[in-house]
């Protein structure tokens, strides 16, 4: 293990190195951890307890490493035994944050005052964005304990801080996100609040935000399952307006031409040619290693037809706009208010490098991650609600989605016909449900028929 800089204290390497591989938003589980080190540990609050961001640093057998924000309180031992991260010599002790109520509001109120704290190698900037000042002291704090890649508490009713957990170079495409739309006027997502990021030698990197938080939003998966346990019929209309805010958002994050950021651009087929290549390799290694299961049989032996379905969905005349994207958009990631829908969770998949999440892709990659929850659906609710949803449900709920959006979003961003937006939809939606093929058959094979029927559906799609 490495040594813990001198103006950090003597935090214990071992006992950090085992509780950090524990928590459920340590991405690297099943990688042989090789060192570990805390890299930069600047003081935020010197007040009893102090109150302190540590920066670790972890490597792997490979030679790779990765970066972990840990905000935490030094104290004695009055603090719960599960808290306890590790010690830190003089009979101190680092705890977790979040562990005690008490102790989240302090990072909430430095953040809402602005200002920063230096170190030997770097410093935390904080900001606030809003006009209205944070919650008080006296707000109920909690956690929300269902996070899997990042940690977040909830004050009262009305701002919710994220913590990034992993720490990579660049803004946070959450951040980024909701400023620019809140900017905008696009009121469908939540108003970003305030933030802190970390500015020195490992990386200049946004480590949490403060954002509205919707008190009285239903999750819009939850309340799919629901709605089709009860009466599937109601969802249709919901889910236009859906589509319609989907749109809406498209058309915002297009809206400004002048920000090298944001501003759409053209994309030529060679672009698409480069992903459809991938994606036929992804076909090619999938098919390779199916069993011969009964549950597989609509596509058992169909790859070679369904790489030469892919390159035939992408003779199209052109491919629209490239913009910056929600890029992990499915259900759970959108609320349903009495004030209509709310997108939420801009960060984009959390496993997927930074630069990769910031990257501009067309539009309908969004829709596809969509319509592919929808396809998940019927299924869940046979599952968890013992629902049998119509068999034409889900078709039905695609036109009505797909009908909002299209009637929302600026056509410009899209391919110039339905046919040519239908193959370009098809594409994405084939690369997701081959994806999900192959985690079905690894990690749920009860649920295998949802990608198969998709594939099923995609190999019938007419091509021009």
């Amino acid at each position: 293990m490495s040594a813990t800089p001198p103006d950090t204290g003597e935090i214990d390497l071992e006992e950090l190195a085992e509780w950090l591989v524990e928590r459920r938003w340590f991405g690297s589980k099943t990688r042989e951890l090789t060192q570990v080190g805390v890299i930069d540990m600047p003081l935020l609050d010197p007040s009893t307890p102090p109150l302190r961001i540590a920066l670790v640093e972890v490597t792997f057998g490979t030679g790779s490493h990765e970066i972990y924000q840990l905000p935490i309180v030094i104290d004695g031992d009055s603090l719960p035994q599960e808290a306890r991260i590790a010690s830190l010599g003089d009979d101190a002790v680092a705890y977790d944050l979040l562990a005690e109520r008490r102790d989240p509001p302090r990072l909430l109120k430095m953040i809402a005052a602005g200002g920063q704290a230096a170190s030997a190698e770097g410093r935390v900037v904080f900001a606030w964005a809003d006009a209205d000042p944070p919650p008080p002291p006296e707000a109920e704090v909690r956690p929300i304990s269902s996070e899997q890649s990042n940690s977040s508490v909830v004050f009262g009713e009305n701002a919710i801080l994220k913590i990034y957990r992993r720490v990579e170079a660049g803004v946070n495409p959450e951040l980024e996100m909701l400023r620019f739309l809140n900017l905008r006027g696009f009121r469908q997502v939540p108003k970003l609040l305030g933030w802190y990021e970390y500015e020195g030698r490992p990386a200049d990197a946004t480590l949490g935000v403060v954002q509205e938080f919707i008190a009285d939003g239903r999750d819009g998966w939850v309340w799919t399952l629901d709605g089709l346990a009860g009466d599937p019929d109601s969802l249709l209309e919901p889910l236009h307006a859906l589509g319609a805010t989907v749109g809406e958002m498209h058309t915002a994050l297009a809206s400004d031409p002048t920000d090298p950021v944001f501003a759409p651009e053209e994309r030529g087929h060679e672009s698409l040619a480069l992903y459809v290549a991938s994606l036929d390799e992804q076909i090619e290694r999938v098919f390779l290693d199916l069993p011969d299961d009964e549950r597989l049989g609509p596509i058992l032996h169909r790859g070679e037809e369904l790489r030469d379905q892919l390159r035939g969905l992408a003779r199209i005349g052109g491919i629209g706009m490239a913009i910056r994207v929600h890029a992990d958009l499915h259900l759970g990631q959108t609320l349903l208010t009495d004030r209509g829908w709310t997108i939420i969770d801009f960060e984009g998949e959390p496993a997927r490098p930074l630069p990769e999440r910031r990257a501009k892709n067309s539009p309908l990659r969004d829709v596809a991650g969509l319509l592919r929850s929808v396809a998940y659906a019927p299924l869940a609710a046979r599952l968890q609600r013992s629902a049998t949803p119509p068999a034409d449900w889900e078709a039905r709920a695609r036109e009505r989605f797909l009908d909002g959006y299209l009637d929302s979003i600026d056509p410009s961003l899209l391919p110039a016909t339905r046919r040519e937006v239908d193959q370009l939809l098809a594409i994405y939606e084939l690369e997701k449900a081959v994806y999900e093929l192959n985690y079905e058959l690894n990690n749920r094979p009860d649920w295998v028929e949802i990608p198969v029927a998709g594939i099923t559906r995609l190999l019938e799609v007419e091509v021009a």
